[in-house]
């Protein structure tokens, strides 16, 4: 059964949609200010500006998880070619045909969203483009089983079964979570699984479902920043992720981006 605090209310709801817009909004700002030469630093002061020009906090500023001994130092993960999740902002220059997954947040009166995607630096090789679409892909083979009485297994068997489709791998130790009164809730979502196995989905859940996705091997390593992941093997990697609220139907997007 879901814990008590995993169901939200309307009026819950009804926030959550709000920030849900709003940071689809940012990230497509973020994706379209993506060129070769910018920095990862700059698009990482973008974000904030962004966020709290709209009045919203970022999510990620300052954020500790559990076990990590310093607080994230930015407001925007990214991750560039053979980095998996959590990069951070800095001096590297981005240049022609890297791939680069930007993840983000907002406090938007209270109460959290999280989403990112994966975007090309100018032209990139085949490959990429079939990893992107792969990864893209499998959020919305994900977010097609994430309904009321379906499990969270049904949710990582879609997206393991669509990665594996495609040619390449989920990794195993990163994957979705809960979302709305803090930036991770209960429950975890593993990008793999077995169909019926797990937490039964409920109406009124907010998730944010993430497939990770590796072009190589699905073994990573934790650099020394304590955040930064990426593939052993160097072999690039892309994310997807979304929030989105399970109904008794088909699944509401929250931070569904309107410009594709």
């Amino acid at each position: 059964m879901p814990k008590q605090g995993m169901v939200k209310t309307e009026k819950e709801i009804a926030i959550l949609r709000e920030g849900g817009k709003r940071l689809a909004w940012i990230l497509c700002a973020l994706r379209d200010a993506i060129k070769p030469g910018i920095t990862t630093g700059e698009l990482d002061a973008l974000a904030e500006k962004l966020m709290r020009d709209g009045g919203d906090e970022p999510a990620f500023l300052n954020y500790t998880p559990e076990g990590v001994p310093v607080p994230f130092p930015g407001s925007l993960c990214i991750s560039v070619n053979d980095e998996i999740v959590h990069g951070i902002g800095g001096a590297r220059v981005l240049k022609e045909g890297d791939i680069v997954g930007i993840d983000t947040g907002i406090k938007h009166k209270g109460l959290y969203t999280d989403s990112a995607l994966t975007v090309p630096v100018g032209n990139i090789d085949e490959n990429a483009k079939k990893l992107i679409s792969a990864t893209e892909g499998a959020l919305t083979a994900g977010i097609a089983v994430a309904r009321a009485g379906n499990t969270v297994g049904d949710i990582g068997y879609a997206i393991e079964k669509h990665v594996k489709e495609h040619g390449f791998v989920v990794v195993e130790e990163l994957g979705g979570h809960g979302v709305g009164y803090k930036q991770h809730e209960d429950p975890h979502i593993s990008n793999y699984g077995d169909k019926g196995k797990g937490l039964k989905l409920k109406a009124g859940m907010v998730l944010a479902l993430e497939p990770i996705v590796n072009e190589g091997t699905r073994y990573i390593k934790l650099m020394p920043d304590h955040y930064t992941y990426v593939t052993r093997d160097h072999k690039r990697s892309a994310h997807f992720e979304h929030t989105i609220l399970v109904t008794e139907g088909e699944a509401e997007v929250l931070t569904k981006r309107l410009s594709q």
